[in-house]
């Protein structure tokens, strides 16, 4: 980003010790809506996207985000579907949501950190729109393991699997932001570099907002250890995948963003079968 670019970051995120004014939160929300759903978002001007500004407000996108397919999955086991094929409704809603933007950087990632031999190479495999068999095998299996997991909680509990899952989801997406906080850019174009590295007040102040909301939706279904182990292992993934990034590519991409999301979330779910 150009010094105007991150001058004006810095202000909306309150390095100046300004609280943000309720238009620009309004303006940022609205801006990470049209980032990571593909909704109806009104007539506003649209804006480029801007991490630093998007990352604080991130949980209530993903709260927003992960409702209407949590509740489908709800009313479809109410009327009498089983719940798997109800599960499978629910994640191609949500699929249909996000433009399936985490399936596809799943593919893409297991693709190029797999099927390439060297950082040029793999990061050739990632932008290449063709799937290959990894990329195929990694789909297949993230879908597989959301389709049991949320079935499973929604038998245990129907509540439980609305609430659960949009926590997951929250935290989920937050810490992906880790990579572009912590890494570089792996390419010298594109949108990764065009974005820059992530503030860590952005980060920070976004991280703060999901954990509150992940405390408030997951500690009464989940309790406070189940709660904690799913935090710690989340933590544990994104410090994992950021050295197999740094390994591999020498930095981060837009699809790793997304596959450090689908694991993690693969993880928090996981962890709420054990505990609840």
């Amino acid at each position: 980003m150009d010094e105007d670019t991150q001058s004006t970051s810095r202000r909306t995120v309150g390095n100046d010790n300004q609280p943000p004014e309720p238009g620009q939160l309004l303006r940022d929300l609205i801006m990470g809506w049209r980032f990571f759903s593909r909704l109806p978002s009104g007539s506003s001007e649209h804006e480029p996207p801007d991490l630093s500004r998007m990352a604080p407000m991130l949980p209530i996108v993903s709260l927003l985000i992960g409702l209407g397919p949590a509740l489908l999955v709800f009313f479809l086991a109410l009327v009498g579907m089983p719940l798997l094929p109800a599960t499978v409704l629910g994640l191609i809603a949500l699929a249909l949501v996000t433009g399936a933007m985490t399936e596809d950087a799943i593919a893409d990632t297991f693709d190029g950190l797999w099927g390439g031999h060297d950082p040029a190479r793999r990061l050739d495999i990632m932008r290449d729109s063709r799937h290959g068999t990894y990329g195929v095998m990694a789909i297949v299996a993230y879908f597989a393991m959301r389709m049991s997991l949320l079935a499973a909680l929604f038998v245990n509990s129907a509540v439980g699997g609305v609430v659960l899952w949009i926590a997951a989801q929250i935290l989920a997406r937050q810490v992906s932001l880790w990579l572009p906080c912590r890494l570089n850019a792996a390419r010298a174009d594109g949108a990764g570099h065009a974005a820059g590295k992530l503030p860590a007040r952005s980060f920070g102040l976004g991280i703060a907002v999901a954990l509150v909301l992940f405390a408030v939706t997951a500690v009464p279904m989940a309790g406070i250890f189940g709660t904690l182990l799913a935090l710690l292992l989340a933590a544990a993934m994104a410090f994992i995948w950021e050295q197999v990034c740094t390994r591999k590519v020498g930095g981060y991409t837009g699809d790793l963003i997304g596959a450090l999301q689908a694991l993690v979330e693969i993880l928090i779910l996981g962890t709420f079968i054990l505990m609840i």
